[in-house]
């Protein structure tokens, strides 16, 4: 996908803000699950080390988690934004939401369908898993 650049980005109302590196042309996840699909989230997934929380964010973020309780759904107290979560698929990793990155950056995005309703079934057939480690998000 290319070199990395920095992209910033957070919450509606700007408490909750980070830098996240990644590449200017990114895949990102339309996913069906019952949480996603209500929030309307599409997210690209980075390597945890490239994802960094500007200071005092921390103090406006929230968690809600639900079902396995692996995926830990981080929102802003104040707006209620996710512009960034831990995702069942890549614990090791950032899903960042697309449209919480400022305008800018991200010259391409491909988009591709995460069958959340079906995850198991789905994950295993899946190549996600792929985009927290550092060398599929620096292809």
């Amino acid at each position: 996908m290319g070199s990395d650049v920095v992209h910033s980005g957070g919450c509606h109302c700007r408490r909750v803000r980070w830098q996240v590196e990644a590449p200017a042309s990114v895949v990102a996840w339309i996913c069906n699950c019952s949480d996603c699909s209500m929030r309307g989230n599409t997210h690209f997934v980075v390597p945890a080390d490239k994802f960094t929380l500007q200071p005092g964010a921390d103090e406006f973020l929230t968690t809600y988690t639900f079902g396995t309780h692996t995926a830990k759904h981080k929102f802003c107290k104040v707006c209620g934004i996710t512009s960034f979560y831990i995702p069942r698929s890549n614990p090791d990793g950032i899903a960042i939401t697309a449209a919480c990155v400022d305008p800018g950056t991200l010259a391409h995005v491909e988009y591709r369908k995460a069958d959340g309703k079906n995850w198991e079934k789905w994950f295993e057939k899946s190549d996600i898993s792929e985009f927290s480690k550092p060398a599929a998000a620096a292809e």
